[in-house]
């Protein structure tokens, strides 16, 4: 990547920051600011789902105003090889799993060790169906399920190994594999397959990954969590860690996160993945984003 490029990078955010992520950047091109013109775009967990949309053939405004007329939908699911139900969607007890396998692990490397061991745990053969079940929901949502031109980086982390990896149209995977993969946590959404190897979300490798843009000379990070992180500061996971090196690296960094209405839909507690958060996430987003973009065009566009 030359050091004149620029990133954009989509952190996770469940339901609720795949729409805040889309609303901002709608928000952006209406008031002059095409952000999708990156040179490198960054995609996790629910943003990984984000970069496959904004660079297919479906414009913005156009997910835009599909989130804002779409009837709420329940959380998929599939029938499982007893004829029973297989839901698909965060586990009930997801904070409470994760949270303990994050107080136990001694590192960064520990935890994703741990949690994909853990993941694998629920990784029953009843969940054969449930991964159909997501690859077919992960391809509804694309318009376009081959890779774009344009360089596009999806992190996930090997269930098997705990180690990251990162796909992009090079890894010989398909688009939708990478984004279920990438959409994986573990739990609820089993660890998702490819090949041999199975792999959970994205955010276990760092939470919003924005070091994959170590090089460019500017780099605008939208966290819908506001760069939180559950895990402890020293393992450096955090986006103040990664700000700090990319920008150690002489690359420019700005941040965008929910602010007014949004703030309530990603506190710490709330259910970002309930379908009726979306249609208050993209417009808080959308307003969020024509207000900033004066103030980001000039950043944006910068020639160095």
């Amino acid at each position: 990547m030359s050091g004149n490029g620029r990133a954009l990078v989509l952190g996770g955010g469940g339901a609720a920051g795949n729409a805040w992520e889309i609303g901002v950047i709608a928000g952006l091109i209406e008031a002059g600011l095409d952000v999708i013109e990156a040179d490198l775009i960054i995609g996790t967990s629910s943003g990984s789902t984000v970069a496959a949309q904004i660079t297919g053939a479906t414009k913005p405004a156009e997910l835009l105003a599909g989130i804002l007329t779409a009837a709420p939908s329940p959380p998929t699911a599939s029938v499982g090889p007893n004829g029973g139900r297989v839901a698909i969607g965060p586990a009930a007890n997801h904070m409470e799993i994760t949270g303990a396998i994050i107080a136990a692990a001694k590192d960064a490397a520990d935890m994703r060790r741990r949690m994909g061991a853990a993941a694998l745990e629920t990784d029953a053969a009843s969940h054969s169906a449930a991964q159909s079940q997501w690859r077919a929901t992960v391809a509804a949502r694309l318009s376009s399920q081959t890779w774009p031109q344009q360089r596009i980086l999806i992190p996930a982390v090997d269930a098997d190994t705990g180690e990251p990896v990162v796909f992009d149209r090079h890894s010989g995977i398909d688009l939708v594999d990478a984004v279920a993969a990438s959409t994986s946590n573990g739990f609820g959404v089993p660890p998702y397959r490819i090949g041999d190897r199975r792999y959970i979300n994205g955010g276990y490798r760092r939470n919003e990954n924005a070091d994959l843009a170590a090089g460019c000379a500017r780099v605008l990070v939208l966290s819908p969590f506001s760069g939180r992180s559950r895990h402890p500061l020293d393992w450096g996971m955090h986006l103040a860690a990664q700000v700090e090196e990319l920008r150690a690296g002489d690359s420019r960094v700005e941040t965008i996160f929910p602010d007014g209405d949004a703030n309530d839909i990603f506190a710490i507690g709330s259910n970002q993945m309930d379908p009726s958060t979306r249609p208050p996430a993209a417009r808080a987003g959308y307003h969020q984003g024509k207000a900033l973009a004066e103030q980001l065009t000039e950043f944006w566009r910068l020639t160095v």
